[in-house]
């Protein structure tokens, strides 16, 4: 199979080139790390440093912030920006439209509610609310 690349150029001048993920075809950074089993669908963006564990899944038009973690089993629906140095608990969901600030950690298996804000203040507490 062929590699398939694409480079952004951010505001900055700054390049960074993305591979396609084999499992679901969205862009991982190649300095990102994405388990052969978790799934990154197309249009979904993983910058560099980020890390996805294994069957972790990744909605469309998602964007994982710089060296956030995704954990094992961990849901992210679609159209869901996950904060830079973030981390998403194993087996926590977080709902399509969702916004999860710089730093924050959800913890294992938490459900973030659809077009839920969580901002670094809170540290998660609204995460914590079970959907």
């Amino acid at each position: 199979m062929q590699k398939v690349y694409e480079d952004v150029e951010n505001d900055a001048g700054e390049v960074t080139r993305y591979r396609k993920h084999a499992n679901g075809r969205g862009y991982v950074a190649l300095k990102a790390t994405a388990h052969p089993t978790a799934y990154v669908e197309a249009n979904a963006y993983v910058e560099p440093g980020a890390e996805l564990a294994a069957g972790c899944w990744v909605g469309a038009g998602s964007w994982i912030d710089r060296d956030a973690f995704i954990s094992a089993g961990a849901f992210v629906g679609s159209n869901v920006h996950i904060g830079q140095s973030a981390i998403v608990g194993r087996g926590a969901r977080v709902g399509s439209g969702s916004r999860v600030a710089d730093g924050v950690h959800i913890g294992d298996n938490v459900r973030v509610g659809r077009d839920t804000r969580v901002n670094s203040d809170k540290l998660g507490a609204e995460a914590t609310k079970a959907a």
